[in-house]
């Protein structure tokens, strides 16, 4: 394999024109690095410009203004072919009459390499991909998780610079997908290859990324690593669209050092400050479930729903008016609060986050 490029998008932009003759943003100026080497997933809601951003790095789309450096070469205005890149399907996108060999073969034959080469690649490939007995059949005769696999195949055989993926896993039941996300992850990591993942999973995007870049109406609203992301969301739309999160007012009480004392109805808590704060500045923070400790007599609740999951014990709870979800791990032997009981409840201080 090559050495893994560099992908650097510089005041990127892209607008549609309808048949209305409306003007569309669907990718509003935005800036982006990545590493070589580095698993980015851009995450976001539909429609919010992650896969028209993954098609200008393709080279599907062209910008309308901005630039594209894969390496050190900016390739906004070359045609697919013409970049290091290759893509991953979300529908597969496998020649149906086609062995596993031959489809794996197809952008090396389209290179015109020599068959000893081509044969060398693919063996190299399947043996890789753990498909060697899967050589001569046809996508017919294999299951979603495998056809998904030869795609990958596919991409890898050419050794680009960067591997783009385009919701690759979508098409898959849920038991597989948790499977096939691991394989992808692992394959990457041992090639070493840079590469760009679109997808709206949240779970996916967490469990696969060096870098996560959220998306929303065609900005990027943070970028980070996954733990940047779920503990230190910077503003609502973050904290929401990633896990589950409770937002709740305060007061800024004082400030400590590199700390920030919080008064939330009355309770004081002591947290990390990532910004400047005033004393006396009201503020919104974010709390996720887990981070809400039960049994603690910070506040008393009245439980509105209590769910056993297993693993977890799920709460929701009208705190003040609003409602405030909590999610208490491995309830095994501990008091199981029912709907319409009381309960004590208190924050855990270094996950509460100021927004």
């Amino acid at each position: 394999m090559k050495s893994p490029k560099k992908v650097y998008l510089e005041n990127l932009n892209k607008t549609f024109i309808t048949t209305g003759n409306d003007k569309v943003v669907a990718v509003n100026n935005i800036n982006l690095k990545i590493k070589p080497g580095e698993f980015a997933t851009m995450l976001g809601p539909s429609g919010c410009g992650k896969t028209t951003t993954l098609r200008m790095i393709a080279g599907f789309e062209m910008p309308t203004q901005g630039k594209v450096y894969i390496g050190e070469e900016n390739v906004a205005t070359k045609t697919p072919d013409k970049r290091d890149t290759a893509m991953v399907f979300q529908n597969y996108a496998l020649f149906p009459h086609m062995n596993v060999f031959n489809n794996i073969a197809y952008g090396l034959k389209i290179q015109k390499r020599p068959k000893s080469e081509i044969k060398e690649r693919v063996q190299r490939i399947l043996k890789m991909m753990k498909m060697e007995d899967f050589s001569e059949r046809v996508p017919g005769q294999m299951s979603g998780g495998q056809q998904q696999r030869v795609s990958l195949a596919r991409a890898l055989v050419m050794e680009p610079g960067v591997l783009l993926f385009d919701e690759p896993l979508s098409n898959l039941d849920a038991k597989l997908r948790i499977h096939m996300r691991d394989e992808i992850r692992k394959i990457q990591q041992n090639v070493g290859i840079t590469s760009i993942y679109v997808t709206h999973d949240q779970e996916e995007a967490m469990a696969m990324s060096d870098k996560v870049i959220i998306m929303n109406a065609g900005v990027i609203e943070q970028e980070g690593t996954p733990q940047e992301i779920y503990q230190r969301p910077v503003n609502e739309f973050v904290a929401n669209f990633i896990g589950r999160a409770n937002i709740i007012d305060g007061e800024i009480e004082g400030i400590s050092g590199k700390d920030a004392i919080v008064n939330i109805h009355g309770i004081s808590y002591r947290t990390k400050a990532y910004k400047n704060f005033q004393t006396g500045q009201k503020i919104r923070a974010v709390i996720r479930p887990e981070g809400v400790i039960v049994g603690k007599q910070d506040f008393i609740v009245k439980v509105e729903k209590s769910v056993f999951m297993g693993q977890n014990q799920e709460y929701g709870v009208d705190f003040f008016g609003a409602n405030l979800e909590i999610s208490e791990n491995n309830p095994t032997g501990k008091t199981i609060y029912r709907a319409g009981e009381q309960m004590g409840i208190g924050f855990e201080e270094r996950a509460l986050h100021i927004l």
